[in-house]
């Protein structure tokens, strides 16, 4: 794999594993409202969709004022359990650590928000180690639009072709084809080889140690 000039990264099954804080605050808000025989395995289905996107594949509910209250439930169980329920893979710090030493630029584009992933990562690489972190909050329109990523290059100040993208799932690929710059796969996440093998991609790996 060739070296970039910046790294990019999806957050949630990508460097990180909240999959149980999500899962407990998803239970939160369906157990509110009475929604049985839901499973984990269908929750963790939708991580990396926006929280009415999975509320509405979840619930069957699609009107808007309702998925934006259910979101709004959300967002406040997760303020009280989501960081203490979220921890790196082994080898996160290590990679990120040895890239920035290598003079990469670092960024994360995520639904998840911005706070939340800081409030994270702050407690073990300091407050101002990546170069760009764009969250849900950040964006009009979420992945796969490439609103996000595009605009980390601009902030970053580099082309495409000079960008790295690493996710977990067929969002994340076809938001790095939207925006035109390369993507890898990390199989860390719900997503199989196979399902993301169907996306243009420069490598497909079980972790990111791969990138050193």
């Amino acid at each position: 794999m060739k070296k970039y000039k910046a790294y990019l990264f999806d957050f949630d099954y990508t460097l990180a594993d909240s999959s149980k804080g999500i899962v407990k605050c998803f239970r939160i808000v369906l157990d509110n409202h009475d929604y049985q025989g839901i499973s984990e395995m269908q929750i963790k289905r939708t991580i990396g969709l926006t929280l009415e996107e999975s509320f509405a594949l979840l619930t069957g509910v699609s009107d808007p004022t309702v998925l934006a209250a259910y979101k709004a439930e959300y967002v406040k169980a997760a303020d009280v359990h989501m960081t203490a329920n979220t921890v790196l893979f082994p080898e996160t710090l290590k990679v990120l650590r040895s890239l920035k030493e290598q003079g990469a630029q670092l960024g994360i584009i995520s639904t998840k928000y911005r706070y939340r992933i800081l409030d994270l990562l702050s407690r073990y690489l300091g407050d101002d180690f990546l170069d760009v972190v764009i969250g849900g909050e950040d964006v009009r329109a979420h992945k796969p639009s490439p609103e996000g990523l595009l605009a980390a290059l601009d902030r970053l100040k580099v082309a495409a072709d000079e960008v790295l993208y690493l996710g977990d799932s067929v969002v994340d690929a076809q938001t790095a084809r939207a925006a035109g710059v390369d993507f890898a796969g990390v199989l860390h996440g719900m997503t199989t080889r196979e399902e993301l093998q169907a996306y243009p991609h420069v490598a497909l790996m079980p972790s990111l140690e791969e990138l050193l």
